[in-house]
């Protein structure tokens, strides 16, 4: 915990440096950038507001693509302490990426051991993307309700990890991934219990029952706010996302864009984007091969499955696969049995990348995180 704190408090040590040297308040840059001054109106004004400047001609982006727990959560924050809500939600997303970090350490030490728990937790905290656990996004959030879910499910506390479930649903549309993994602990517990002649427990299957209504429950409420009827709640998301260029090809676009990253030049976040979209691609199949404990794998796996199969926003794609922290057990396996001058090194080097690539994805590349 302590190492991760000081990976994020560095972070934003650079961070808020380049922006004094370029002009910019690093307040602004953390709770107010890209998505955040979404959740920002949705927490002071509720859905159906409307952000200036993000509005072409013919379009009207819909903020019910956002999913409601964190802006509600942020306001309120700001009714009890009435700092303003932009520091209210960097306080709740701070807060929140620490309790994900323990999380993440409790999920892998109970799977790998201790010294793989505390490396993982470091990689994780270090990842050139993980400046979005310093911001007001819903990623450090999510990470935590799905870490904890992820750990009462391998301990088998049923109803805790359906509960979690279900709040995580409410964060992220990805937290579906969350769902998924409890289910298939639910599943996988009772072939072994009717293998070992053991009574199946009702609670867990209330927990696989229970876990997908987050995602359910506010996917159908958004629907029927601009459809009527079942098909038309069904219907009704999916149609907003469509009009923020969101939509599921199965990763068609995202191979025509590698096809043009190696046809023709573009930015640095975006070749950085690809080749941690492959290196995801290979750390799922290392952990299918390594038979990873079945809940990590499929929550790493649909996780992996929503990212790259996703259309648009490529360079959203490592953020959308921070949550998997799962596949990173290769790279903390390694690190953890590595010789302590190695290991120094490996993280020092890890930790300038990504320390200087949060500030500059922030100050400097002209799309979004």
């Amino acid at each position: 915990m302590a190492v991760f704190v000081a990976a994020r408090l560095a972070g934003l040590t650079v961070v808020t440096l380049w922006a004094h040297r370029r002009g910019d308040h690093p307040r602004n840059l953390l709770g107010l950038g890209w998505d955040a001054l979404w959740y920002h109106r949705i927490a002071d004004y509720g859905y159906g507001t409307f952000v200036p400047g993000w509005e072409h001609p013919g379009v009207r982006y819909s903020d019910l693509a956002f999913f409601p727990l964190y802006p509600m959560t942020v306001r309120a924050v700001d009714a009890v302490f009435p700092v303003g809500s932009v520091a209210c939600a960097l306080l709740v997303a701070w807060l929140s990426a620490v309790v994900a970090a323990w999380g993440v350490f409790a999920v892998v030490d109970h799977a790998y051991g201790r010294r793989v728990g505390i490396a993982l937790v470091v990689l994780w905290g270090l990842l050139p993307h993980a400046v979005v656990l310093s911001m007001a996004y819903t990623e450090p959030m999510m990470c935590a309700l799905a870490a904890w879910s992820l750990y009462a499910a391998l301990t088998r506390r049923w109803l805790t990890a359906g509960l979690l479930s279900l709040l995580a649903g409410l964060s992220r549309p990805n937290a579906a991934a969350v769902a998924a993994a409890v289910a298939a602990a639910v599943l996988a517990d009772a072939r072994h219990r009717r293998r070992t002649g053991r009574p199946q427990l009702p609670r867990a299957w209330a927990a696989a029952l229970i876990a997908p209504l987050g995602w359910f429950g506010y996917v159908g409420w958004a629907g029927l706010q601009t459809e009527s009827g079942l098909h038309g709640a069904l219907h009704g998301y999916f149609a907003v996302q469509r009009g923020w260029g969101s939509r599921y090809d199965f990763g068609r676009y995202a191979l025509r864009y590698v096809k043009h990253l190696v046809l023709f030049p573009d930015t640095l976040s975006a070749y950085l984007s690809a080749a941690l979209c492959a290196g995801a691609v290979v750390l799922l199949v290392l952990a299918v091969l390594d038979r990873m404990p079945l809940p990590l794998l499929v929550y790493s796996a649909v996780l992996a499955a929503i990212a790259l199969g996703g259309a648009d926003f490529f360079s959203c794609k490592p953020r959308f696969l921070l949550p998997a922290f799962p596949l990173l057990v290769p790279c903390a396996v390694a690190l953890a049995g590595a010789r302590p001058r190695a290991a120094a090194v490996a993280v020092v080097a890890l930790a300038g990348i990504s320390l200087g690539y949060g500030a500059y994805v922030l100050t400097v590349v002209p799309v979004p995180i």
